[in-house]
Parts: structure tokens; sequence; C-alpha cells
């Protein structure tokens, strides 16, 4: 073999060797590479997960998002939201929040739904009461009350509560259907000042509860009251000087006129 050849042979060996220590550096690297740090881990539902329903390992799974998309209150491990309630409907998709996913500490699952302020109060209802059938889980209502007035048939009603979130009719929580359904029970979400206001009125007469649409929070403003004013001191006037008369005869006439404390006398000729 000549010189030339064997020069030839040793160049590409080199090369092949250099092009494959190329190749595998690049691979390794690619293997190796860190993950984004513009990118985070959240959970997200795998499927619907209704309201009042306890979120389960196979609902959720983990996905890959940009930071500056990712909500502040969002779970980036699916063992932080397994075994809470969901507090609002969720939908495929979706991303579990804090906001939207309630303790569950034992008891009822409705208890883990009220909040830490609010009381549960179940009020019996009738279908013309539960507004047709069409209330459910959810809804937001007013409450009116009617109670007889005076001796007669005379009664009067007004609107004792609103803005009211309907927490479960009957024993049902969930808000998966959309059909009406007569109830007999509607459990509502009210204050403890609410509440005493909501008994005292079942017990004086009837109810009736007036379901709201969505979108609409407004409320009544309370009355306002105005301030008395103060009462103005009204001079008492000072009693009149009292004129008595009084007639004497002693050596002639005349008459002694008293003014309070001033004593005249006058002569009179007869």
């Amino acid at each position: 073999m000549s010189s030339r050849t064997l020069g030839l042979v040793t160049l590409s060996l080199v090369l092949g060797l250099g092009a494959a220590w190329m190749a595998n550096s690049w691979l390794d690297a690619r293997l190796n590479a860190s993950p984004d740090d513009n990118l985070q881990n959240v959970v997200v539902a795998t499927t619907e997960i209704p309201f009042g329903q306890m979120v389960e390992a196979q609902q959720v799974t983990v996905v890959r998002m940009p930071k500056g998309t990712v909500p502040d209150d969002s779970f980036a491990e699916p063992e932080k939201v397994v075994g809470k309630i969901a507090t609002f409907s969720m939908l495929r998709g979706d991303i579990l929040r804090e906001a939207r996913l309630a303790e569950h500490l034992g008891g009822s699952t409705l208890a883990s739904l009220i909040e830490t302020d609010k009381r549960a109060v179940t009020v019996r209802v009738d279908d013309v009461v539960g507004v047709g059938g069409f209330l459910l889980p959810g809804n937001r209502v007013d409450v009116l009350a009617t109670k007889r007035v005076g001796n007669g048939n005379d009664s009067e009603s007004k609107t004792i509560l609103e803005d009211l979130r309907v927490l479960a009719v009957d024993q049902t929580a969930s808000t998966d259907k959309t059909q009406p359904v007569v109830v007999r029970a509607v459990t509502l979400e009210m204050t403890g000042e609410e509440a005493e206001v909501l008994v005292k009125a079942q017990s004086e007469g009837k109810l009736q509860l007036a379901l709201r649409n969505p979108l609409d929070n407004q409320k009544k403003p309370e009355p306002t009251v105005a301030a008395a004013e103060p009462a103005v001191p009204v001079a008492t006037p000072a009693p009149a000087p009292v004129k008595r008369v009084v007639r004497r005869r002693s050596g002639g006439s005349g008459v002694t006129i008293i003014r309070g404390t001033d004593v005249e006398v006058t002569k009179v000729q007869i």
C-alpha cells in the first residue's frame, strides 16, 4: 500500500470518528436538556367535573403552559386537588383553581360548599314556591314573605331577602339537570342575621321564592332614616303683672292699684 493510500484511509477514519462524536454529543445534549424556564406545570380537568363533586385522580392531568397565562391560584401537582370539592362546574380542559375548590373536612359534601361566614338553611316548598320546578343548585333567588294584616282578610307581601344562592334542592347539589323537577325542600346560603329573618317570617306567614337572572346582582338600597333635627326651645312668655284694685274709704275716697310689686294710690273724687 502506498503512502498516499494510507494517508487517505487515516484521514477518513479521523473524519468518521469526529462526525460520530459530534452526533453523539448533540444527541446527549437534546436528551439531557433542561425544561424551558418559561413554562410551568398546571393541573387541568380531563373530563367534566360537576358542581359539588369530589375531584378524583382520573379526572385531572398535568400540562405545561407559559407562565404568563397561568392563574396565580392554580395547582402544579394533582395530589393537591384530589379529594377537594368543586364549588363550580368545570369542563374538560379547564384549569383547576383554588377559588373553585373547597376542602372536604368530613361530614356532608354540602357543608364544604358553604362559605366560612355563611349558613345553610332549608325551606320547605311546593311546586309553586319552587318556581315551577325550574329551581336548581347554583341559582340565585329572592325571598318574599306574605302575612295577614289586622283582623280582616287583608294581607301584605314584601321582599325580605335578596340574592341568595341555592345550595341544593331536596338532596341534590348537582346542576347536571336542566329539566324542571318538582322539589319539596330548598337549601339556601345566607348569613346568620338573614337566617333569623327567614325563620321569623316563616312562622308568621307564607314564603315565596323569586328566581333571579344570574347576571343580576343588584339589591334594593337600604331605606335611609333622616336624622332627627334638634328641638328648638320655645320661649315661655313672662306672666303678665297681676293687677289688683282695692277701694278704701278712710278720710276720703281713694283707689290702691297693685302691679306686681308696685303699689300706687290714686285719689278719686266722688
